[in-house]
């Protein structure tokens, strides 16, 4: 009896030592593939370069494609915590793929950091964080633009998805603020390889500025659709466009559009005083030593921030239980919403139960595109 109770205490023992131990798991599904690869390959590219080991920790990635297609996102997610048992989740790089996600994260009590700017019902976003800019915060600096251009009217062209309906309310809640109306609203699908009929509409209605509501190359054809038709006024575009994908299909379109970024967009122009002007211009050149001057995007940044919002989440999380267990992911969970002043190259976060995204006017700069570059655009 003695001995029996006695193999039991080591066994006991053991595991709870084993789980001290225990590597830190971290699933990512992406778009390496489909309408939003332009998106997902810098990502995927980011995380061979982010840190291996957290708070003494092994870090185990494991990455997927889900081919921008939700229904494999959703499928991705739940091998992620039913198979691979991760303590965490990261995705994914279109917004309808990571709603798809969203869903199993809420379901299974997993965190999970995105990297698009997803709007979530209050019931489904507990376990859901973010790391690109709000729509709302980059709507607003778009149309502070605008109103000190004099403009009084504006276009829209979007897609039709959660990406161009939130850019949408976004746009059209501070337009009306500021006095600017919104004259014609047109939407169009990812995989669209014309806007002729929307395009004839927003040039027909003159607008002073046309907002593009896409993402990577796909935000190029109502950019150059409406150069090709001769529209004269300011075109802008999202945060989901400021990538070389777009910039090589829209060409010399490009020029003159007016974006929205994240200070990393244009980190060597950011004055020494941002507080993610150090961790930025660190995480460009190791990026860009890799992969090839010129080469970073963006979105290597979200991912680098999902990363590091984790990764300064971890340390809370442990004194509370180990890796592997529904009590590490529970506490890192409360860890995530806890964030303080967590520097990414992105902006600083600091999240709260009501937000989620957690970043504030530091996360944005406006930019323009000149001679197939990004210009800082002086506020």
């Amino acid at each position: 009896m003695k001995l029996a109770k006695l193999v039991v205490a080591l066994s006991a023992t053991f595991t709870l030592s084993s789980a001290a131990f225990a590597d830190i798991t971290i699933g990512v599904s992406l778009s390496a593939t489909g309408p939003a690869a332009s998106l997902g390959i810098p990502e995927k590219n980011a995380f061979a370069l982010l840190p291996t080991e957290i708070g003494g920790e092994k870090v185990k990635l494991v990455v997927l494609d889900d081919a921008t297609d939700p229904t494999v996102a959703t499928k991705n997610a739940r091998r992620l915590v039913t198979e691979d048992r991760v303590d965490a989740i990261i995705g994914s790089s279109s917004t309808p793929a990571t709603a798809a996600m969203a869903e199993v994260a809420h379901e299974t009590k997993t965190p999970l950091v995105t990297m698009s700017p997803v709007s979530l019902p209050v019931e489904r976003n507990e376990w859901v964080f973010r790391t690109p800019q709000q729509n709302e915060v980059m709507a607003s600096a778009l149309v502070e633009h605008m109103k000190s251009k004099g403009y009084k009217t504006l276009g829209f062209i979007g897609f039709s998805d959660a990406y161009g309906e939130d850019w949408l309310n976004s746009v059209t809640k501070h337009a009306g603020a500021a006095g600017i109306q919104l004259t014609v609203v047109e939407r169009y699908n990812r995989n669209d390889t014309s806007v002729t009929g929307q395009v004839l509409k927003l040039t027909t209605a003159r607008p002073d500025a046309v907002l593009v509501a896409g993402s990577g190359s796909p935000a190029a054809l109502p950019q150059g659709a409406l150069v090709e038709r001769g529209y004269k006024g300011q075109i802008y575009q999202t945060h989901a466009a400021a990538n070389q994908a777009f910039l090589g299909v829209a060409g010399k379109a490009a020029e003159g559009a007016i974006l929205p970024v994240g200070p990393v967009s244009v980190v060597r122009q950011l004055p020494d005083s941002h507080p993610s002007k150090a961790s930025g211009v660190d995480f460009v050149t190791k990026y860009e030593v890799q992969y090839g001057a010129g080469s970073f995007s963006a979105f290597a940044g979200y991912a680098h921030d999902a990363f590091r919002l984790i990764e300064a989440a971890v340390p809370a999380a442990k004194a509370k239980g180990a890796p592997g267990t529904a009590e590490f992911r529970a506490a890192l969970r409360d860890a995530l919403e806890a964030s303080k002043e967590v520097v990414g190259v992105h902006g600083v976060f600091n999240m709260t139960p009501n937000d989620h995204f957690g970043l504030d006017d530091r996360s944005r700069v406006l930019i323009r595109i000149e001679g197939g570059a990004y210009k800082l655009v002086a506020q």
